[in-house]
């Protein structure tokens, strides 16, 4: 009897301490609250400020997507966007990148209006790309879920352009 009660206890705690390992694993993985659900892989900057300095610092592009929680636009955008292997890939080697649910203070990045979503780029130069735009007149800078490829052709060019001006 004693050993069976002591085979039980000892199972009794590798379930728990294997409930505990998975438990904190699961608590490692969850300061990606920055991701927003734009993609977990991604290494978020938090503030606009922040992203600047990376820029600059890694010789890399700044991606700034601005959206809101409410907006059914921002999230079909979102969905189709972390669903995008390329683009996943893109953001997370190529670009320093930012999401925003608020405007900042740089009206660089609102040069046609303060709508969502909008989607700019940022030289590591430190200058706002106001010539990427997508294919709205109306909007400049937003993107719909069909316009992915158009999305990625922007991150190419953002990319290209470091290269041929710097």
């Amino acid at each position: 009897i004693m050993l069976h009660s002591t085979l039980a206890l000892s199972l009794l705690l590798i379930a728990v301490t294997s409930n505990l390992a998975m438990a904190i694993k699961k608590e490692k993985r969850a300061p990606q609250t920055l991701s927003r659900g734009w993609g977990d892989e991604i290494t978020w900057v938090q503030t606009y400020e922040e992203g600047l300095y990376q820029a600059k610092k890694s010789n890399k592009p700044l991606m700034v997507i601005h959206h809101l929680e409410d907006c059914q636009y921002c999230q079909a955008l979102k969905k189709a966007f972390a669903e995008n292997e390329e683009i996943q890939e893109m953001a997370q080697n190529n670009f320093v990148m930012l999401n925003l649910m608020h405007e900042t203070t740089d009206k660089n990045l609102s040069p046609d209006g303060q709508y969502v979503p909008r989607i700019m780029f940022v030289d590591p130069s430190l200058t706002v790309r106001a010539d990427i735009t997508g294919r709205y007149s109306n909007r400049l800078y937003t993107y719909e879920p069909q316009d992915i490829s158009f999305l990625i052709e922007n991150m190419k060019k953002a990319l290209r352009l470091i290269q041929t001006e710097l």
